[in-house]
């Protein structure tokens, strides 16, 4: 996800605690993801994958896959597999994902593997959530739960240039993911932040963005407040 998008989003997380929404708990996946998940073996890092790690000038950033080259959207499109949290290649491709995403000339919020060509579950998110906007890395992460309460902000990503557009988003998450001892780990998160964890996590199935815009189409939604832009599916409402 690009920087650029932060001014339009931000305004999520403009809530009142008078205002502050209850959640429910939904099913992880849409019919997209149902479509695309699978059982992820963990494993170490294949050949290929190897090389474009150590491609180029150590500790340098790499270069990030486009949807306007055939080859590269093939490998965006891909659903990818979980890594194995002590291989010895994990801590440099660590290091040139976030000096890819930290990049002056194309700065962004988060960043997953695909978008460097490696088709493992692996992201960096900027966490606006705690002090000091960190960003942190996330070894095999999972969305387990999704509010059905749901905003809806303006989304770009590095991989789609030139591109904005409003996709609605899960308000709150909560997401499971290995730290770098293999210890899992359980957080639940809420607004902007969760955002940029569902579009990241969705580059591990292969969604892009302007998939969910498809999705969201179909979708039925009812605003909960002219106010305050909430919204959940009308199917959830008591008749």
């Amino acid at each position: 996800m690009t920087a650029k998008t932060i001014h339009t989003i931000l305004w999520c997380l403009a809530l009142t605690t008078s205002a502050a929404p209850s959640f429910s708990q939904v099913p992880v996946a849409s019919t997209m993801e149902n479509n695309q998940m699978g059982k992820s073996k963990t494993s170490g890092f294949n050949k290929v994958e190897k090389d474009i790690i150590l491609r180029g000038q150590s500790g340098s950033e790499l270069p990030v896959y486009l949807i306007t080259d055939k080859k590269e959207l093939k490998v965006l499109k891909k659903t990818s597999i979980d890594i194995d949290y002590a291989d010895p290649l994990l801590p440099v491709l660590e290091e040139r994902m976030l000096k890819t995403v930290q990049n002056p000339s194309h700065p962004g919020v988060g960043i997953a593997a695909p978008q460097v060509g490696i088709n493992r579950n692996l992201i960096w998110v900027q966490r606006f959530d705690k002090e000091g906007e960190p960003f942190e890395f996330y070894i095999n992460p999972k969305i387990t739960w999704k509010s059905k309460l749901t905003r809806q902000g303006t989304e770009g990503c590095l991989s789609i240039p030139d591109r904005k557009e409003n996709v609605l988003r899960s308000y709150a998450i909560r997401i499971t993911y290995q730290d770098k001892k293999g210890q899992i780990v359980e957080e639940n998160i809420e607004g902007f932040t969760a955002v940029i964890f569902q579009h990241e996590v969705d580059h591990l199935y292969g969604i892009l963005y302007p998939d969910r815009l498809v999705e969201q189409e179909e979708s039925e939604q009812v605003e909960l407040n002219e106010k305050i832009p909430f919204s959940i599916p009308k199917n959830t409402l008591i008749p």
